[in-house]
């Protein structure tokens, strides 16, 4: 895979599913009352990732295994901040978890929509990788890690949110019962 498909995939594994599936092994009480920084943690998440792709910090980032260590690790804390307070959510503030997660996907794939259409390579120090027939030029690189995004990154935010609202809408049915 060429080296900014690679990196984008690795950033929706480690943030969208690793982390989320870490906490949701965890117990409860190690994430409780992280409900409370939502916005913090959405913004943080956001910051980060829109900071970290900027052309001339992830130039830096790839050729620099410490800013690239950085970068990884930063995101992954921000993704875990963002995935603990979106499952400690109570029951009454689930359209909080709803509109996180709309708004992050929706800047996510936004920056996914920038990768694929720009007319030209927005990092310089992508170098052709292949062979052949094969070989992606650096604005094909960008390209497919920008369909990558745009991809992955609502599926994850979407199925996440179907989730929360199923789980909202069964709590809300069954408080009827319990009150009819």
């Amino acid at each position: 895979m060429t080296p900014l498909a690679h990196h984008m995939l690795t950033h929706i594994i480690v943030m969208n599913l690793l982390v989320p599936g870490v906490l949701l092994s965890v117990p409860r009480r190690w994430i409780r009352e992280t409900w409370r920084y939502w916005p913090y943690a959405t913004v943080a998440q956001l910051v980060l990732l829109w900071g970290w792709h900027s052309p001339p910090v992830l130039d830096a980032a790839m050729g620099s295994l410490a800013l690239m260590a950085a970068m990884h690790i930063s995101l992954a804390l921000a993704a875990a901040g963002f995935w603990a307070a979106i499952i400690d959510m109570p029951a009454t503030g689930r359209w909080r978890s709803i509109f996180a997660l709309l708004v992050t996907g929706k800047l996510f794939c936004l920056l996914g929509v920038l990768l694929v259409f720009a007319p030209r390579t927005l990092y310089g120090a992508m170098p052709a990788h292949g062979d052949g027939a094969a070989m992606l030029s650096p604005l094909a690189d960008q390209q497919l890690a920008g369909l990558i995004m745009v991809v992955a990154c609502p599926l994850t935010y979407v199925l996440a949110g179907i989730w929360i609202a199923a789980r909202w809408f069964l709590a809300l049915e069954e408080q009827g019962r319990m009150n009819a």
